[in-house]
């Protein structure tokens, strides 16, 4: 599990760099961690533009210092994993929908409160709020709440008990 102090630091790092240690972390994450990084690189495609991109970016960046400082040797995020896991995210977000306001305020406070990457989640949830795009007004803005949400599920999922 990457900690608060971890997120908090990672946070920092990314927010003091400049482009050229941008370009070299985005290096990084494309040598250590490609799928990652093609999941947000695809967003164009779907409707995102490039000031919009720089949200999803900044996730990825953050996320992967994240991984680094964390000290845990991470397992490469195959396209099978981030599949699984937009299946998983996408499931979970269709039965949200069905459940009275209150109820589904419940489910995503338990989701968040027992998830494996708390942190890291708190982190995306905020940063998308920050940038107002928790809304979902459209379809664009649908594809990139839910490649950054798609990050920290795959995450915990190369990192939990069935990634073995």
């Amino acid at each position: 599990m990457i900690t608060q102090a971890v997120m908090v630091q990672a946070a920092i790092d990314v927010n003091g760099m400049g482009q050229e240690q941008k370009v070299r972390l985005a290096d990084e994450i494309f040598a250590q961690q490609p799928n990652l990084l093609a999941s947000v690189l695809a967003l164009p495609r779907m409707g995102v533009g490039m000031v919009e991109l720089e949200v999803p970016l900044h996730i990825l960046f953050v996320t992967f210092q994240a991984m680094k400082c964390s000290g845990h040797a991470w397992p490469m995020v195959t396209e099978a994993v981030q599949e699984t896991c937009m299946q998983r995210l996408t499931a979970r977000a269709r039965f949200n929908e069905g459940l009275p306001g209150e109820l589904a305020d419940q489910v995503v406070q338990q989701f968040c409160d027992e998830h494996p990457e708390r942190y890291l989640l708190a982190f995306v949830y905020g940063y998308l709020g920050d940038h107002d795009l928790l809304r979902v007004r459209t379809d664009a803005e649908k594809y990139l709440l839910l490649a950054a949400l798609n990050l920290v599920e795959c995450v915990a999922f190369v990192e939990g008990p069935t990634a073995a």
